[in-house]
């Protein structure tokens, strides 16, 4: 490449920012939609596109929170819209899917009135690119893990190109004496715990909070709409509770009465879930006739399925099958991500299940209209580009940067978690749950903070609080309401 090239490459320039003014509730804010380009080696290799909401006049001690989605693949537009930002998606008060095209509102429950916000779109999501060099794009060696279009599609590289957003915007923009905040949802619950830890050894920032929402801090366990095979134990425990939960919602439990409270039956299916159940998991066939046929009948009570079905499924029920068999009498289907919603089964004929999920995928399409108005009409973002509400491109090429070996599973989030609270001594952890989320169940976050022997003061700044709701509960309003005013609380102690 030509010193002129070089000097180009060097300048290179991302889409023209855009910025808009306005209120809430009294509080007049700044939102500005930009681009910072990152770069290795001195060279741009890519783009990354934040929306930041800052109150006017505030000073620069006012906390900071960095906000990211996940998949991976997810840009920020559920949080975004859904619960932080001073506009919201209108959904109705139990969280169904509102009617096209979706209304944006005040969002009483904004983070802004005691954060700032910065919503990140990490690299291949939202308006955010990678910028393949001439090289890569010439000789066809563009995808190895340094260049080409998925250079940060990793467990790893993730984590740097946060590090390094973090550390540039506070900065660009003189924030460095703020109290800062991550909180990530899903895949981004498992990047912020990675994050507690990272973010003090690559980056030097220290955090005063992180807040992980629905999180899959352990995702070798979380192959849910693929399947389990049948040697596994935890994923059968951990989805039970929540079965049971949406079986009893929807008036299929017969080991609870309508009305029972849910505390009631999610206590009664974690009590079995850990005990005789967990038994007939790992002692499989050398567990006499009769305690296995009991473990089977009390499985088929408490998530309100046929016993000869569970019984063929030899007490695994896959969450796609459970799904579809729940409301099978109706030719309805529950959703993965809040089971408490529903929707006709488009294919009741055929063996296998083949709809899309009735609550994320119902989404996709009240989420992308909403981000694009926000994003264009209210805020005047000018770019051809399409904004990526979840890109298939990310989830299909996303690799595992810490295998040393062919065999090494995903690493979960919880050691880096467990290292970056126990270093920091000041650092809180709020973790949350929808109580009807079966993707990412919060039994699963419960039994691993069994697990962590958590020194006694760490144990104390972590804070664990489930709501109503599914994996985005926040579409419930009583929970989004309760939600804004559990953080609120939370960083006024963190600070």
């Amino acid at each position: 490449m030509s010193d002129d090239e070089q000097q180009t490459k060097a300048d290179h320039k991302p889409p023209r920012a855009a910025s808009t003014t306005g209120t809430w509730n009294d509080l007049a804010y700044t939102a500005t939609a930009e681009w910072l380009v990152l770069r290795k080696k001195e060279k741009p290799t890519a783009e990354i596109f934040s929306v930041a909401y800052i109150a006017q006049d505030a000073g620069a001690e006012r906390p900071v929170t960095f906000v990211f989605n996940g998949g991976p693949g997810a840009s920020s537009a559920y949080l975004h819209l859904g619960a932080v930002g001073p506009r919201r998606v209108e959904f109705p008060a139990d969280g169904t899917i509102p009617a096209m095209p979706p209304k944006l509102v005040h969002n009483e429950d904004s983070w802004l009135a005691f954060t700032d916000i910065v919503l990140v779109d990490p690299v291949g999501t939202g308006f955010s690119r990678v910028i393949e060099s001439d090289a890569a794009k010439n000789d066809g060696t563009g995808d190895g893990a340094d260049q080409g279009p998925h250079q940060y599609f990793g467990t790893v590289r993730d984590l740097d190109a946060m590090s390094e957003f973090i550390s540039r915007w506070l900065s660009e923009n003189g924030r460095w004496g703020s109290a800062l905040f991550v909180a990530g949802e899903s895949y981004g619950g498992y990047r912020a715990g990675r994050l507690t830890r990272h973010l003090q050894e690559a980056a030097g920032v220290g955090l005063n909070g992180v807040i992980l929402i629905s999180p899959a801090l352990e995702p070798g366990m979380l192959s849910t709409v693929f399947g389990w095979g049948d040697y596994a134990v935890e994923p059968w425990i951990d989805t039970l509770p929540t079965m049971a939960a949406t079986a009893a919602h929807h008036g299929r439990s017969r080991a609870y009465r309508p009305g029972t409270p849910l505390a009631d039956v999610l206590r009664g299916a974690e009590e079995f879930a850990t005990g005789d159940y967990a038994s007939f998991l790992t002692r499989g066939a050398s567990m006499p006739a009769a305690d296995r046929e009991r473990v089977i009948n009390r499985y088929s009570d408490l998530t309100g399925l046929d016993p000869e079905f569970v019984d063929r499924a030899e007490g695994r029920v896959r969450v796609n099958r459970f799904k579809r068999e729940l409301l099978k009498d109706r030719r309805a289907v529950v959703g993965a991500y809040d089971a408490t919603i529903t929707a006709p089964d488009p294919f009741p004929d055929r063996d296998t299940y083949e709809g899309a999920d009735p609550t994320l995928t119902a989404m996709n399409a009240v989420y992308t209209a909403a981000i694009n108005r926000q994003l264009r009409s209210e805020i005047g973002v000018e770019t051809d580009r399409r904004y990526e509400l979840i890109s298939s491109d990310v989830i299909t090429n996303w690799k595992n940067d810490d295998a040393e070996y062919y065999l090494q599973g995903c690493p979960g989030a919880t050691d880096d978690f467990r290292y970056g609270m126990a270093m920091n001594p000041h650092t809180r952890a709020f973790i949350t749950h929808g109580w009807y989320d079966i993707m990412t169940p919060y039994y699963m976050t419960e039994r691993l903070r069994n697990l962590m022997r958590l020194d006694p003061g760490v144990a104390d700044r972590l804070t664990v609080r489930h709501f109503g709701g599914g994996h985005m509960f926040y579409a419930w309003q009583e929970s989004r309401q309760a939600f804004s005013a559990a953080i609120a609380a939370f960083m006024a102690e963190a600070m």
